[in-house]
Formats: structure tokens, C-alpha cells, sequence
């Protein structure tokens, strides 16, 4: 199969179900259009920002970075956070992997770096500013963009090999609604891989930074909510690493 962004995007809108739906998406933007004339909702600050112009254009070098040295793990460069996510997610060969919340596509671009064959990393987003900048950076020949809500994935069960968020459940307004639908749509023996926010301790601390975080729209979720939530879908080669205030959390479906 011929290799070029085109043929990336053409096979992640075939990928869309229900058909109706693919009959209904548009790709005149470079990304496959779920959501036209809807705009992404705008709940809290945090949220505002993730849809702005100007936040998309510097999230990866300046923005992202800011944010996880406040979670406290600064001593992990940005290379060894995606090598990590490579491994996390045991990527290699022709897998169809799913990056949700995938921002400006720099994740999303790196993952598909891994594959070979006819292997496809689909970044999803709802934000039009993040999607736009994603088609116009990261456009890859096994890298393709949706923009549509993750709470309904337009995906048949099973459809992919790979899926993973970093850095956004704490932002989402129904997080676990997410992390259903991650695993509906990973097939049996496939990985889920997540980076999210984690609650310090002690619980004096755990309050403030709380409080902090609460009102600028970003959720602080407890240490054990994703481990237990992976037992009881009956997942296994549960991994956990904490980091200060980010936890990175991986199984694997039955």
C-alpha cells in the first residue's frame, strides 16, 4: 500500500461505524470532520484554553511542558515520555492505534512513528484549534486526525490494537465515560495506556492542591480509580507508576 498522509486520512475516515456517519464526515479540512458547525464545549478555564488558537501553537514546547512540571515530573524529558508510551503500549508492526485527546498531533505522530506496514495511529480530538494545528504539523504517512467526542467513539468494538490519552482525562467533563470507551474499543490482547492527574498525599496537601486545581476546571483523580477500574473490566499486566502528582497506568484486554 502507498504511504502518504492522504492515504492515512482516507483509511482513518474508513475506519469511522456507524456508515451513516462516515457517509455524513468531511476531510476538506485534512482531518476527518465529525462535528461541523459544533463547537467544543468550553466548561472551565483549563478547557478554554485547550481550545484556543494560540495555546494549540505553543502547547508542545511551552505549554505541556509548563503543565508537567507542575505535576511534578520534570525530571522526565518530553522524548522519554513518548519512549515510554511506545513501550507501554508494546507498539511495533501494522497495529491501528488510537491517541485520544490527541492535542496538536505530536504524540500521535511519534506513535506512528513505531509502526510499520499498514500500521495507522488516529489522533482524536474535539478541539478545532488542536486538530488544525495537528493537520498542519503532524500529518504523517501512517498519522491521521478526527476531530469528535470521546465519549462516543465512532469505532466498532474491538477496532484497535493500541489506545492510550495522555495529559487530558483530568480536563474531559466525563472522564470515565472515556475510559469506557477506550476499552470498548481496544480488541482482546491490546494495551490501554494512560497519563493522568493523581491525588497527593497527605490528605492536607491532597485538600490544596485540590482546591487549586478545582477551580481552574482540572480534576485531581485518587491513586488506586484506575487500577480498580482495569481489575474490574478484567484487564491484566496492570502497571502503575506514580510521579509525583501524574500517575502512568497500562493493562491489557482479555
Amino acid at each position: 500500500m502507498s504511504e502518504s498522509p492522504e492515504t492515512a486520512l482516507r483509511r482513518a475516515l474508513e475506519m469511522i461505524e456507524p456508515e451513516m456517519l462516515r457517509g455524513l464526515a468531511r476531510t476538506d479540512g485534512g482531518y476527518v470532520e465529525l462535528l461541523p458547525d459544533v463547537p467544543a464545549p468550553n466548561p472551565s478555564p483549563a478547557s478554554i484554553a485547550m481550545n484556543n488558537r494560540v495555546v494549540a501553537a505553543i502547547y508542545e514546547k511551552l505549554w505541556r511542558p509548563f503543565g508537567v512540571s507542575l505535576m511534578g515530573i520534570a525530571g522526565m524529558s518530553m522524548s522519554a515520555e513518548r519512549a515510554k508510551a511506545v513501550a507501554d503500549l508494546r507498539l511495533s508492526g501494522p497495529q491501528r492505534v488510537l491517541d485520544v485527546a490527541c492535542g496538536p498531533g505530536n504524540f500521535t505522530r511519534f506513535l506512528s512513528e513505531a509502526l510499520t506496514g499498514d500500521g495507522l495511529a488516529v489522533g482524536f480530538d474535539i478541539s478545532e484549534a488542536m486538530i488544525a494545528r495537528a493537520v498542519r504539523d503532524n500529518r504523517a504517512p501512517r498519522a491521521a486526525y478526527v476531530r469528535g467526542d470521546a465519549a462516543h467513539l465512532p469505532y466498532a468494538e474491538g477496532a484497535f490494537d493500541a489506545v492510550c490519552c495522555y495529559a487530558a482525562l483530568y480536563l474531559i467533563p466525563k472522564p470515565m465515560v472515556v475510559v469506557d470507551e477506550l476499552i470498548r474499543v481496544l480488541r482482546p490482547g491490546g494495551r490501554v495506556a494512560i497519563m493522568t492527574s493523581c491525588e497527593p498525599r497527605p490528605a492536607p496537601l491532597g485538600s490544596v492542591v485540590g482546591f487549586g486545581t478545582g477551580l481552574a476546571g482540572v480534576r485531581m483523580f485518587p491513586k488506586n480509580q484506575f487500577t480498580d477500574i482495569f481489575e474490574r473490566a478484567g484487564m491484566t499486566d496492570i502497571q502503575q507508576e506514580i510521579r509525583g502528582l501524574a500517575q502512568f497506568v497500562s493493562a491489557t484486554k482479555q
